[in-house]
């Protein structure tokens, strides 16, 4: 692609500020943990919605879920955002009042309430782990796809300048920085994903004809022996994908726990809803063209779909803000993971385990430090995804993430409906699920791994039984009481979740 000035200095001066806006709202987070890491408990519903948006949209989605409607998947691949908007919506009325009115900073720190040390210990690591190897890694390895495809820039060199930008604001003013970056990247990736819509549907001659050419792509339901996405997966184990990362992934509910009020966090949450109902338009049926368009450039490679659209359709002038869009997902995505990363890494790891007496300076020290330390790793192994077997960047990251997905679901939800249920359970589950689910992935290769995950839930929860029978807790578990906030739900926001439900309902009933 060649870059006119007016592409350049658009995407340089987005990202300056970007950046600069960042720093500046973030100016004296570094002084507390409360402040450097849940940014003072004051965001507000606007921003948290928009944040939590610019988080989960990422080249994850630009890349790989519009590489997946360009391939075999079609419109169906948007079940993900879909049920997420469902999901989302339900979480912020059941599981966010409990957490906020524990007072935690972390997910982790809810299981040692909950069970034990041990408990939120294993889920800590775990969460580490997924975080660094394969989230952080996959986003920083679509962002360097995408820079290669438009620019030829190699693979590794990309995925560092990615790497490098992100951790820049993230280290230095924590979450409240990578919110306020969120606001301007969530709003940008939104408009630019739905520029290309239309000037994609133009160059495929309008709606009718685009339907008319992709019927067999513009459906929702695809059979139970599909081996992408049956619709036995969807209703399987796709519930259990989204109770985690709507409510219990770090990540996304840690803007939620930032939240001021509970009116925020759960209106935050249903504004996050409400806007993922653009993905099937912004980026799925994009790609869906893009694959129309340039079947012959995308056969070998489906992820290519969004840039090489970029690429070849964008007219001089708007290249500049569509790559700025498309950096701003890369790197509000990964500095949310880079800063989650290292919170539980240092709340519920050196400060739980190693040393207890730490003070908040060094804390948010440490912090920072982590930051630089977890995207150095994920540059290294970035490149590496560029090998065909792991079938997909989008598939890479939702079928490695099945490792954590039963037994954390599973710890969570057993020990809030089983009161009585020991802390060796949740230990189990959170052993028992990851070996489970790697088992199936050895010896049942036929069995889609959402129907994996259903079957290692379902397992573990007979196991937690079993042991609660055997060994229940003589007294339940008592967890902490915040006094500081109204925990009522404000039945206008019941309202809007309701209509962001029936608005799902609608798309899948059209696109069925």
């Amino acid at each position: 692609m060649t870059l006119g000035i007016t592409d350049w200095l658009f995407f340089l001066i987005f990202f300056a500020v970007v950046i600069g806006f960042s720093l500046w709202r973030s100016r004296g987070s570094g002084g507390g943990g409360e402040d450097y890491f849940l940014a003072g408990r004051g965001l507000p519903w606007w921003l948290i919605g928009i944040s939590i948006v610019a988080a989960n949209i990422s080249t994850e989605q630009f890349v790989g879920m519009a590489g997946q409607g360009a391939g075999a998947v079609g419109l169906a691949v948007s079940w993900w955002q879909l049920i997420g908007s469902i999901g989302i919506v339900l979480i912020a009325f059941t599981l966010l009042p409990r957490f906020l009115k524990a007072g935690i900073y972390t997910m982790p720190e809810y299981l040692e309430y909950r069970y034990n040390v041990l408990a939120r210990s294993i889920f800590a690591v775990l969460t580490v782990v997924i975080y660094v190897v394969v989230l952080v890694t996959a986003v920083l390895f679509s962002g360097a796809l995408t820079l290669h495809t438009i620019f030829g820039l190699d693979l590794a060199v990309a995925a560092w300048v990615i790497g490098g930008a992100a951790a820049l604001y993230t280290a230095w003013g924590g979450l409240k920085a990578v919110a306020w970056a969120d606001l301007i990247q969530g709003l940008a990736l939104l408009a630019g994903g739905l520029v290309v819509f239309f000037l994609g549907l133009s160059a495929v001659g309008g709606w009718e004809s685009f339907s008319t050419t992709n019927a067999d792509k513009l459906r929702m339901v695809l059979p139970a022996d599909d081996p992408s996405l049956p619709w036995t997966g969807v209703l399987g184990g796709m519930w259990i994908v989204l109770i985690y990362y709507c409510g219990l992934n770090q990540f996304i509910v840690q803007r939620n726990l930032a939240a001021k009020t509970l009116r925020d966090g759960q209106l935050g949450m249903v504004f996050a809803g409400a806007l993922w109902l653009l993905v099937p338009f912004a980026i799925v049926m994009p790609g869906i063209m893009a694959f129309q368009l340039y079947p012959d450039e995308l056969l070998a490679n489906p992820d290519k779909a969004y840039p090489t659209l970029i690429a070849n359709l964008l007219p001089g002038g708007m290249r500049g803000f569509l790559l700025a869009a498309l950096a701003g997902a890369i790197t509000s995505s990964l500095a949310s993971m880079l800063n989650s990363a290292s919170t539980i890494f240092t709340l519920d790891v050196v400060k739980r385990l190693i040393r207890k007496d730490a003070s908040q300076r060094s804390l948010v020290l440490l912090g920072r430090v982590m930051v630089l330390i977890f995207v150095a790793i994920g540059c290294l192994l970035a490149p590496k995804l560029a090998d065909p077997k792991f079938g997909g960047v989008f598939q890479f990251i939702q079928q490695f993430q099945g490792y954590i997905w039963p037994g954390v679901v599973a710890a969570f939800l057993f020990g809030m409906l089983v009161p009585r249920a020991p802390g060796s359970a949740g230990v189990l589950a959170l052993v028992a699920g990851p070996i489970l689910y790697g088992l199936m992935q050895a010896f049942t290769p036929g069995i889609h791994f959402l129907l994996q995950v259903l079957i290692a839930f379902v397992l573990v929860c007979v196991m937690m039984g079993v042991l609660t029978v055997l060994r229940p807790m003589a007294e339940p578990k008592t967890l902490p009481v915040r006094e500081d906030m109204d925990f009522e739900s404000d039945p206008k926001v019941k309202v809007l979740g309701g209509a962001v439900i029936a608005g799902v309902v609608i798309f899948i009933i059209i696109f069925w």
